[in-house]
């Protein structure tokens, strides 16, 4: 049986892979969890010596099939539990991450399978992000894009935002940018602001360009479906 801890790293490393590419350095895993490199690399021994990742030296690790798999399924558990947590028990956005955090190693399939369908079997939780279907087939991506790397005068629909920072969520919430929700870029300032206005309200909000890069967009005739980046 494996602990909560190596489920995060494997969850951590998909997310890595997701975003990056393989193969992700223990480096970039101790910045992603806030871990010291030794304990990182230590980590990583054991999660070799169970089959759940290959290791190339100097270069990184990859997830085998069996670690991506177990991966799938603490986001799973993880994104549906945010989403009940939303719907059914009143917790705002920007405070469910760490709730499931919390739970998301500690639920039964059964428990699993009743929240899904409680839920409607959903497709995406509450910040966009796909959640793994009950097979734990990954989810195929729609090469959705950054906010940051659109210009002036372009319309997209918000599709994903990082779940990780409930402050930049708030932030979010209160300027109406959350996923469903059509934007123009109205000016990108050269010290690192992007200003958008929302197509509904026709409000202008200013969002620093590190904020923006962890948008995902999509063209207002496109579907918003994709896991090049994961933001748990």
């Amino acid at each position: 049986m494996l602990s909560d801890v190596m489920e995060d790293y494997l969850k951590a490393i998909y997310s890595l892979q997701m975003e990056y590419g393989p193969p992700v350095s223990t480096s970039s895993i101790a910045e992603y969890l806030g871990k010291t490199p030794p304990t990182v690399t230590s980590m990583v021994g054991k999660l070799e010596d169970r089959g759940l990742l290959e290791r190339e030296k100097y270069k990184g690790v990859e997830l085998t099939t069996e670690g991506e798999t177990v991966a799938l399924e603490v986001l799973r558990h993880h994104r549906l539990l945010e989403a009940y947590l939303t719907e059914h028990l009143d917790y705002s956005w920007s405070e469910v991450h760490e709730e499931a955090d919390a739970l998301e190693h500690h639920i039964s399939e059964e428990f699993e399978r009743r929240v899904a369908a409680a839920l409607g079997d959903p497709e995406v939780d509450p910040h966009g992000d796909p959640i793994p279907s009950a097979d734990l087939t990954p989810p195929e991506s729609n090469g959705l894009s950054s906010l940051s790397d659109h210009s002036v005068g372009e319309m997209v629909v918000v599709c994903r935002v990082s779940d990780r920072d409930p402050e930049e969520l708030e932030y979010l919430s209160e300027a109406g940018v959350t996923p469903g929700t059509t934007i123009e870029i109205t000016d990108v300032a050269p010290f690192g602001m992007v200003t958008v206005r929302v197509a509904d309200s026709g409000r202008e909000q200013s969002l620093p360009e590190s904020v923006a890069q962890t948008i995902r967009v999509r063209a207002p005739d496109e579907e918003c479906e994709d896991e090049s980046i994961s933001t748990v």
